[in-house]
């Protein structure tokens, strides 16, 4: 997710809670979804991050103490494998953890707080702990940490069937200007390419000029996606921003795949929808490239597509009457899935058709659907929908997962 930061998310929960009625075409004959709230773990929030083609959903939920836990739902059932995660069956309650993708060989992969306390104070997984985080791997119950490159964190974003996690690893070579993008950061980092099969690794090299990179997508034939940029100017998962949107070829070769009409050398800072982005967030065994870049004037930025075909971004729009958005997903019928904010930053989310019409999810669900649909993260090949949004009773935020129906109103997984 970029564009927007959770505590402006957090902002307009109450406003999205007014279901508004907004769309420029009669969006009644397209697919209708039902919504499943997929709950917590005796907290109050909770996010969905992917879904496999098995309908086994990923991400995290809250427990009653307001740690966060890497959590896989399936079939009604919230399973916590953040427990006992890194830290011991004896300190997993108040350790944080995240499970990022789930691939449809039931192997997960994320981030993880160890008991630990980081020796330069920093923050790098975004839960204000102090606690060193790192990138693990999870099949079979078993959570391992993954390797960093040489400093103590790293987060693991994304896992394709051949058991190849892409991400990002501190380096061990100290910074000055990484504070300004990241506060309290000290240390550069790398994307990283883990094959867990094989328990080895490789880096994916900087565009010439940058320092550092991250890895925020890996298809099926080992291409990534991801950043390369400064410190100065790249933010870390979740909330990743960065100057270069990057393609790297399966030997690590990287590929700048442009923008929207800002490079963003310096942070680009909008009132409203605060650091703006050239990002990649997801790449199909098509080869297909959705994210969010930054138009010119570096006030807004729009979900793009790129294909090899093209080799230049496709500005996607946005939702009628909305002024930014951010593609998250694509799935192979072409359908994309992502977020459109209104002109306050109010996001919505959104599913856009095969024949390229932009849908505000939230009109293809029951009227007394218990979610009210902030961010549409990921669509399997089914046509399910993971992400998160309002639990209208309480207005906290849920984890949800949407499921197409056929014309008689049954699932059609």
């Amino acid at each position: 997710m970029t564009l927007a930061n959770i505590s402006h998310l957090s902002a307009c929960l109450l406003v999205a809670l007014t279901v508004r009625v907004v769309s420029a075409q009669d969006d009644s004959h397209f697919r209708r979804y039902t919504i499943q709230d997929l709950g917590t773990l005796g907290g109050t929030s909770s996010m969905a991050y992917s879904v496999n083609n098995r309908g086994v959903v990923s991400g995290l939920a809250a427990l009653a103490n307001g740690t966060s836990h890497a959590t896989l739902w399936f079939r009604n059932n919230a399973f916590d494998i953040g427990a006992p995660g890194l830290g011991g069956a004896n300190n997993s309650a108040t350790l944080n953890s995240t499970a990022f993708t789930i691939n449809d060989f039931g192997q997960a992969v994320g981030n993880a707080e160890t008991t630990d306390t980081d020796p330069n104070g920093e923050n790098f997984c975004g839960y204000g702990t102090g606690h060193v985080c790192l990138p693990f791997f999870w099949q079979f119950g078993r959570m391992t940490a993954l390797a960093t490159e040489g400093g103590p964190n790293g987060q693991a974003v994304s896992i394709n069937a051949r058991g190849e996690a892409v991400g990002v690893a501190e380096t061990n070579i100290r910074d000055s200007t990484c504070s300004t993008a990241v506060p309290n950061q000290v240390l550069d980092y790398i994307g990283v390419v883990w094959n867990v099969r094989q328990e080895n690794s490789r880096t994916l090299r900087p565009l010439p000029g940058d320092s550092v990179t991250i890895g925020l997508w890996i298809n099926d034939h080992g291409e990534a996606v991801g950043q390369s940029g400064l410190c100065s100017n790249t933010q870390l998962p979740p909330l990743a921003t960065g100057s270069h949107a990057v393609l790297w070829d399966k030997d690590g070769g990287p590929h700048d795949l442009g923008n929207l009409g800002d490079e963003c050398v310096s942070l680009c800072t909008s009132p409203t929808f605060g650091v703006l982005t050239n990002t990649p967030l997801y790449i199909d065994d098509q080869s297909r490239v959705v994210g969010a870049s930054v138009l010119a004037g570096g006030q807004t930025g729009h979900a793009f597509l790129w294909t090899k075909g093209t080799g230049t971004m496709q500005d996607l729009g946005t939702l009628p009457g909305d002024a930014a958005s951010v593609a998250l997903a694509i799935n192979p019928e072409g359908e994309i899935v992502g977020i459109s904010f209104d002109p306050t930053g109010s996001p919505r989310a959104f599913l856009r058709t095969h024949t390229g019409i932009m849908l505000d999810l939230n009109s293809l669900l029951p009227a007394d659907a218990p979610v009210y649909a902030l961010v549409a993260q990921f669509i399997n090949e089914k046509g399910q929908i993971a992400g998160f949004g309002v639990e209208k009773a309480t207005g906290q935020v849920h984890a949800f997962l949407a499921t197409p129906v056929d014309h008689h109103g049954r699932d059609a997984k």
